[in-house]
């Protein structure tokens, strides 16, 4: 595992030490003392503070790249040439043109690449996403998505040069990334977007491949709190959070109601779960170098003007 941050403690560290036929044999941070408290407190055996040493530990079989996207190319190719396969947070990096590299460098040496996209795998996504393919809405006509947030916070995730941009970059990529898994690829985009370097507010419309529009608002100076995901059919209309816990809500005419799903101990736990499945049993990824780099092309796209407005440049 490269990198120890927050993510790491809460959201994929304790899935990683769980899941059957997972376990983390070390960890590599820059301060070598933090690598060392980590280990000391999660009982891994080895730590490093130099990810070359960690990937040619002959007892690590795979790579966690857990660190800010800046440097998620880096550490992929470094552990592909190794010849491990590689989970890489999310977003898969700052571009889409460091995504090919990192999946240009898997493919050669036979190894996998996954992203942790984990609302691919989260249950109360998956219900919604079965609602949609069981038809329970009907056609889909379109999608509509708001995130609104007060500004605050965000430290490295609002340094393009670390993260690629700002709390879109690093909060969209989720809702973009499950849209991709639920109503297929992003065909085109339009977006206005304000602030900067980091971008603070993102209007946007799309379409997807398969004739769906949609639109989003994502505004992370904005007076009150919202956060939504309505999917529209010609039978019914589906509503749900994209950071929340509550349950989807599917509305037709047959009346209201919830889609429920339990909440796993530690949400990467089932992504974590498909990737061991994966490795060692050979079962279809759910998000892999492939999907994320989608997504990837959705964020370029989204910020172009942008970044080029802000000379914000990337490989």
């Amino acid at each position: 595992m490269i990198g120890t941050g927050d993510v790491v403690e809460r959201k994929s560290g304790p899935a990683l030490q769980s899941v059957p036929g997972s376990s983390i044999s070390a960890v590599m941070r820059r301060d070598g003392d933090l690598a060392a408290d980590f280990a000391r407190r999660h009982g891994v055996p080895r730590w490093y503070d130099d990810a070359q040493a960690l990937v040619e530990d002959e007892t690590v079989d795979a790579v966690y790249v857990a660190t800010p996207p800046g440097s998620h190319a880096e550490h992929t190719i470094r552990a592909a040439a190794a010849g491990k396969p590689v989970y890489v947070e999310k977003p898969m990096a700052r571009s889409a043109a460091e995504c090919e590299a990192m999946i240009d460098a898997c493919e050669p040496s036979g190894v996998g690449l996954f992203v942790a996209y984990y609302r691919r795998a989260l249950p109360r996504f998956v219900a919604a996403e079965r609602a949609i393919r069981e038809g329970r809405l009907g056609a889909i006509e379109s999608v509509r998505v708001t995130l609104l947030r007060g500004a605050g916070g965000g430290g490295w995730r609002m340094d393009p040069t670390a993260s690629g941009g700002g709390l879109f970059v690093d909060l969209a990529s989720h809702t973009l990334d499950w849209l991709d898994l639920a109503l297929g690829p992003v065909a085109d985009v339009e977006a206005e977007v304000d602030g900067g370097p980091a971008e603070s507010v993102v209007r946007a419309s799309f379409s997807f491949a398969s004739g769906v529009t949609g639109s989003g608002r994502w505004d992370f100076a904005a007076m009150h709190e919202q956060d939504e995901i309505e999917i529209v059919g010609a039978e019914g209309t589906l509503r749900m959070s994209s950071f929340g816990s509550e349950p989807a809500v599917l509305t037709t005419a047959g009346g209201t109601v919830e889609l429920p799903a339990d909440e796993p101990p530690v949400v990467q736990q089932p992504l974590i779960e498909n990737v061991m499945d994966s490795l060692l049993r050979g079962a279809a990824p759910l998000s892999t170098g492939a999907t994320a780099l989608r997504t990837t092309r959705v964020i370029d796209d989204v910020l172009a003007a942008h970044r080029e407005r802000h000379g914000i440049a990337f490989g």
